[in-house]
C-alpha cells in the first residue's frame, strides 16, 4: 500500500515537472497536424509568419536519443528556426533544407 502511494506521488512530480517543455514529432493546429517532414509552406499554411527566425547549426532531435537528425558527415545540420507565439505559449519549429526536423512547444 504504501508503494503505491509513493509511486503515485513520484508519478505526479515527474509530470509536474515535465509540463514546461514538449518537443514533438508533431503539433496539432485546430483540425490539422504539422509532422517531422512537412514543408516550410505547410508551416506558414499552418502557423502564419513566424514572430522571430534565426539560423542555427545545432544536432537535430538532440537530446531525445534520436538519430533522425544526424547527417552523412557528422551529427550537425544547419538549420532554420521559426519561432512563434500563441496561446500563452512558444512554439519553435527548426527547418533543415526547407524540411521540419523538430517541434518544441513551450510554455512562455
Amino acid at each position: 500500500m504504501r508503494h503505491r502511494r509513493l509511486a503515485g506521488l513520484l508519478a505526479c512530480i515527474l509530470f509536474t515537472g515535465s509540463a514546461g517543455v514538449s518537443a514533438s514529432d508533431s503539433l496539432r493546429v485546430g483540425n490539422r497536424v504539422l509532422v517531422v517532414g512537412d514543408s516550410a509552406a505547410t508551416v506558414t499554411a499552418l502557423l502564419g509568419k513566424p514572430t522571430h527566425k534565426s539560423h542555427s547549426s545545432a544536432a537535430r532531435g538532440s537530446g531525445r536519443g534520436s538519430k533522425r537528425g544526424r547527417t552523412a558527415r557528422g551529427n550537425t545540420a544547419h538549420g532554420e528556426q521559426w519561432q512563434y507565439r500563441r496561446r500563452g505559449r512558444v512554439i519553435v519549429v527548426t527547418l533543415v533544407a526547407g524540411r521540419v526536423s523538430d517541434i518544441d512547444d513551450r510554455s512562455s
